[in-house]
């Protein structure tokens, strides 16, 4: 697999912004893209494929938005990379499983498609959307997502406790899952950081750590970009 696995998507220089050298070279060679916009709820379809397709127009990849086809399921039989932007998560599960696409993207990215995912999309890459920050507004058919990867993935992850909050923070969410799943372990990505996964080796973009859970560190530990590889296979 081909995956680059983003945090988020805005950041203070612009929209993906911060990720298009990773972009660039991650869609080297892609003459078509597939995108999938259904996490957008506020904003429109069309402006979210307008959106991207504005902070890309640099990349050679034309970018369809699978809504703007009648035939979406050929669209991404037939592209050469996907695309899975953010927004909500639930919401994007759920549009996802009822247009058919979820078990075809997983066997064109499993079959060597580049896959992108920001926020949502990124949470939709592990085996549920169970770690997602997003609340539920609408119900999925189900929790289980594409499974590209054997962990969870809780993008925006942040130590952030403003004062005078009573709200549980990141950490406490967190280890509360681990506490109900102990087999589970999660990827927190702070913003500003991404996975490179493929066959050979996962990489960690844009930090020299990330925030791993599990069953021995319930409340998060640091681990090193270089020790990231071996964890997370």
């Amino acid at each position: 697999m081909n995956l680059l696995l983003l945090s988020n998507s805005s950041s203070d220089p612009g929209y993906l912004t911060h990720a298009l050298p990773w972009l660039r070279e991650h869609l080297a060679g892609v003459e078509r893209a597939a995108f999938v916009p259904y996490a957008g709820v506020t904003l429109t379809w069309d402006a979210y494929a307008a959106r991207v397709r504005e902070a890309l127009a640099e990349l050679p990849a034309e970018i369809v938005s699978v809504h703007e086809t009648n035939n979406p399921t050929g669209l991404v039989t037939d592209a050469d990379a996907v695309l899975v932007g953010g927004g909500n998560t639930f919401h994007l599960l759920r549009e996802t499983y009822r247009m058919g696409l979820v078990e075809l993207i997983r066997q064109r990215v499993r079959g060597g498609v580049p896959y992108v995912g920001w926020s949502a999309g990124s949470n939709l890459a592990g085996p549920t959307i169970r770690t997602t920050n997003d609340m539920p507004i609408v119900e999925p058919p189900t929790f289980d997502a594409f499974g590209f990867v054997p962990y969870q993935i809780n993008p925006h992850f942040t130590d952030a406790h403003p004062p005078g909050h009573r709200g549980e923070t990141r950490r406490e969410r967190l280890a509360e899952f681990i506490g109900a799943n102990p087999e589970a372990l999660v990827a927190g990505l702070p913003e500003g950081t991404a996975l490179r996964v493929t066959e050979a080796a996962t990489e960690l973009l844009g930090a020299d750590h990330a925030v791993v859970f599990d069953r021995t560190s319930p409340d998060g530990r640091d681990v090193a970009a270089a020790d990231l590889d071996a964890l997370l296979r």
